[in-house]
C-alpha cells in the first residue's frame, strides 16, 4: 500500500501542476502580472525578503491553487481510487467480462505489454488501468497521438509509451509479458515479414508470457488461425474465437 500511496502522491502532484498550468494558459498576461504583484505583496507581508524567481513562482502557484480550490490529496485520492476501480472493469470499456482480451491478459501489475494494431483506445486503457506498462506501436502517428491523448484524459498517461514506426522495423527494448495484436498491425507486411515479426516478438516474450493473436489479413490473402498456430509450436495454444487465440510461452 505504501508503494501505491507514493504513486498516487506523484500523480496528485502532476494533477495539481497541470491544473495550475491550464489556468495560466487560460488567462491574459495582464492577469498573470497582477497575480505576480499579489505574490510579491504576500511575501513582503510574511517578511520573506529573498524574492528569488523560484520562490516568487512558487508563491504565484500557491495563489492560483487557492483560487482553483483544488481538492486536498486525501479527497483527490478517495475519488481517484473509485475511478481506478471503475477503469479496471472491462464493461467500462465496452467489453464483456469474458472477452478474449480479458482472458488473455491476466498478467502481473507493472507487466510490460505490447499493443499493436488496435482499432480503438479501449484495449490500451483497460490494460493500463489494471497496472500494465503499455507500449503501443503504430505506423500512423495520428493513431499514437490518439492513444496518448486518451490515456491523458483519464490520468493514465504515465503508463503508456507510444511509438510511430513500421512494425517490421521495430524491436522491443525490454522483455515483454504480453503481446496483443490485431490484423491492422500486419496488413502492410508480406507473409515473410509477418512471420519474422512474430518470431521477434516470441523471442522477446518472457517464459509464461502470452500472445493474444487474431487472424492476419492483407489484401486478398489471409492467414488462418491454423496457419498461425503453427508459428507457435511449443507454446500452449487455446482458440478463443473463430479468428483469435491465446498462446502462452512454456516455462523453461
Amino acid at each position: 500500500m505504501a508503494g501505491v500511496t507514493r504513486s498516487l502522491r506523484h500523480e496528485y502532484e502532476c494533477y495539481v501542476e497541470q491544473e495550475i498550468e491550464n489556468y495560466k494558459d487560460s488567462i491574459p498576461r495582464s492577469a498573470i502580472l497582477r497575480i505576480g504583484d499579489e505574490a510579491v505583496a504576500a511575501m513582503r507581508d510574511s517578511e520573506q525578503l529573498l524574492l528569488g524567481e523560484v520562490v516568487l513562482c512558487a508563491e504565484v502557484d500557491r495563489i492560483i491553487r487557492g483560487r482553483l480550490r483544488l481538492p486536498s490529496f486525501t479527497t483527490w485520492r478517495r475519488r481517484r481510487l473509485k475511478l481506478l476501480e471503475l477503469y479496471r472493469r472491462p464493461e467500462h470499456w465496452g467489453m464483456a467480462a469474458d472477452a478474449p482480451l480479458v482472458q488473455a491478459t491476466t498478467v502481473a501489475p507493472n507487466a510490460n505489454v505490447l499493443v499493436v494494431g488496435t482499432p480503438d483506445e479501449a484495449t490500451t486503457l483497460y490494460l493500463t488501468a489494471n497496472g500494465c506498462q503499455i507500449t503501443t506501436v503504430e505506423h500512423d502517428p495520428d493513431a499514437v497521438d490518439r492513444v496518448l491523448a486518451a490515456a491523458g484524459q483519464v490520468g493514465l498517461a504515465s503508463r503508456v509509451h507510444g511509438t510511430s514506426a513500421p512494425l517490421e522495423r521495430w524491436y522491443p527494448h525490454e522483455p515483454l509479458h504480453c503481446v496483443v495484436s490485431t490484423p491492422a498491425a500486419f496488413e502492410r507486411l508480406s507473409i515473410e515479414e509477418r512471420f519474422r515479426v512474430i518470431e521477434i516478438l516470441k523471442s522477446a516474450t518472457l517464459d509464461g508470457g502470452v500472445h493474444l493473436v487474431r487472424t492476419l489479413v492483407a489484401g486478398q490473402s489471409a492467414l488462418s488461425c491454423e496457419e498461425l498456430v503453427q508459428r507457435y509450436d511449443g507454446w500452449a495454444v487455446s482458440q478463443l474465437t473463430q479468428d483469435s487465440f491465446i498462446a502462452r510461452k512454456a516455462v523453461a
